[in-house]
């Protein structure tokens, strides 16, 4: 019995999953909208595609591309970019279009004013 809980646990798929109905993300497909980031309060804690949250990876969270998008976010107002990988959901929470991790923030210029203009391409 022990033996079987340990294969079943060795046989579980580690990518993570995406939450049901969202379609596929097109490569190329672009948006335009607010950003904000997260992390702290969320650090260590389960995102909704089933892996643990890190503030300083370059992940996101978006309200319809699936998990393990990876998206190139460009803030408008430093014209920096960083291409993050979706990992959670997000609602657009006050009208934004993505929350980006703390990492990414910080790559793109975005720690300071908290949220900014961006644009998004898919890039995978």
């Amino acid at each position: 019995m022990v033996m079987a809980a340990l294969l079943s646990a060795c046989a579980s798929n580690p990518r993570p999953r995406s939450p049901q109905g969202r379609p596929a993300a097109k490569i190329g497909a672009k948006q335009e909208g607010t950003a904000s980031w997260y992390g702290p309060d969320f650090h260590g804690k389960r995102t909704a595609c089933g892996e643990r949250f890190d503030q300083e990876a370059l992940t996101a969270a978006h309200g319809s591309w699936p998990c393990g998008t990876r998206v190139k976010v460009t803030l408008v107002q430093t014209g920096r970019s960083v291409v993050v990988t979706i990992n959670d959901l997000f609602r657009g929470h006050k009208g934004r279009v993505i929350d980006v991790s703390r990492g990414a923030a910080r790559a793109i210029g975005l720690l300071g004013p908290g949220t900014g203009r961006v644009r998004l391409e898919v890039v995978r």
